[in-house]
C-alpha cells in the first residue's frame, strides 16, 4: 500500500518534518509517496532516511517538483 503527502510550497524544515510524522502511519514496508518543491528537500529526506532507518526507493525532480518514495522499515 502506498501513501501519498504533499508539502508543496513548504519550506525547510516542514517538508522533512511532515514526512516525518507522516511515516508514523504507514505500515512496515509499505511506502510513503512525498511531492516537495523546497530544493533543500534533495539533501534533506536522504538525511531523514538515513537517521530514521527508513529506505530511500527514489527521489528525482519532475518539472521543479521533487517526488520521494520512502518505504518504512520492515
Amino acid at each position: 500500500m502506498s501513501q501519498m503527502l504533499d508539502v508543496k510550497g513548504l519550506n525547510c524544515p516542514l517538508p522533512v518534518l511532515r514526512a516525518k510524522k507522516a511515516m508514523k502511519t504507514v505500515a512496515k514496508g509499505d511506502v510513503l509517496t512525498v511531492e516537495a518543491t523546497d530544493p533543500n528537500t534533495m539533501r534533506d529526506m536522504a538525511a531523514l532516511c538515513e537517521a530514521s532507518g527508513f529506505t530511500l526507493l527514489s527521489s528525482e525532480e519532475q518539472n521543479g517538483v521533487f517526488v520521494f518514495r520512502i518505504q518504512q522499515a520492515a
